[in-house]
């Protein structure tokens, strides 16, 4: 596989599992792993009475500071005795400077690992760093539940989510070492048009494409039996069992993705496995 640089970004204590995944994933593709340690200024600078900002804000700062050093403590501690290359930084921003720091870093990697940004164990940043990663850092990122995931075999059965998007082909793209050195791929067709640009043969390019590539692709063409495509897409990925998917990320806006929900929203909400995403 080709990812030589892999970043995965610590918000708050407790990130253990995303941070051992990130760990195995470095040792399997023999890359160097760059662990960002962000301690994150929730306040919001003007809300309080006058003469107290200052203060308030200083303070405010000053805890960031000292749960970032803290962060950065704690994951050398756990990194010291590993047999990979690794580096950890450590950096304090308020919530609406942490898009460009992560950018910084994110545009620089060729793979991101984060836990999946919803649910009761999500940490309160999660969302913001995804996003982070995906837009402003232009990376692919790897979304894991939060159930611990077997690294060392990640990636043998990998299903891809196709649906003609410029954000899936960019996804499928950049996940071709994991598609080269799996042991099946399929490519999943929801519900396609009879009058798309692929007409009576959904996937077939696509298909080609990775064949002359080296992957072992089939295609799958799947009837939307299910209220979402995410659900029809879990189902599948369950009974051919695959241990990875595949896809395009926000081909609507974020915000109309947040308001009304989509495809992307749905997955990383609903994720039983990783997911490999970019736009």
């Amino acid at each position: 596989m080709g990812y030589k640089t892999i970043l995965t970004v610590i918000t708050q204590a407790g990130q253990t599992a995303q941070l051992e995944a990130a760990v195995a994933l470095a040792r399997r593709e023999d890359a160097h792993l760059e662990v960002f340690a962000v301690g994150v200024d929730h306040t919001q600078t003007g809300y309080y009475y006058a003469g107290a900002s200052a203060y308030v804000f200083q303070e405010a700062i000053d805890r960031a500071m000292a749960a970032a050093e803290a962060l950065e403590t704690g994951i050398r501690a756990e990194l010291a005795p590993e047999d990979i290359r690794w580096s950890v930084e450590s950096a304090v921003a308020q919530m609406g400077g942490v898009s460009t720091l992560i950018a910084m870093r994110a545009r620089f990697a060729d793979l991101v690992v984060l836990a999946k940004p919803y649910g009761p164990k999500a940490a309160p940043d999660a969302e913001a760093v995804l996003e982070a990663s995906l837009f402003e850092g232009g990376a692919p990122v790897l979304v894991l539940p939060h159930e611990n995931v077997a690294v060392e075999t990640l990636g043998k059965r990998v299903l891809v989510a196709w649906n003609q998007s410029d954000e899936a082909l960019h996804a499928i793209r950049r996940a071709l070492p994991v598609l080269k050195a799996a042991e099946a791929v399929e490519i999943a067709v929801v519900d396609p048009s009879p009058y798309s640009p692929e007409g009576s043969d959904p996937g077939g390019k696509l298909c080609q494409m990775l064949t002359r590539h080296g992957v072992k692709a089939e295609i799958a063409v799947l009837a939307k039996t299910l209220p979402t495509v995410t659900e029809v897409l879990n189902r599948r990925a369950a009974e051919s069992g695959a241990d990875m998917l595949v896809m395009g990320a926000y081909s609507k806006s974020r915000l109309r993705e947040a308001i009304m929900g989509g495809a992307t929203r749905h997955m990383l909400e609903r994720a039983t496995l990783p997911v490999l995403m970019a736009r």
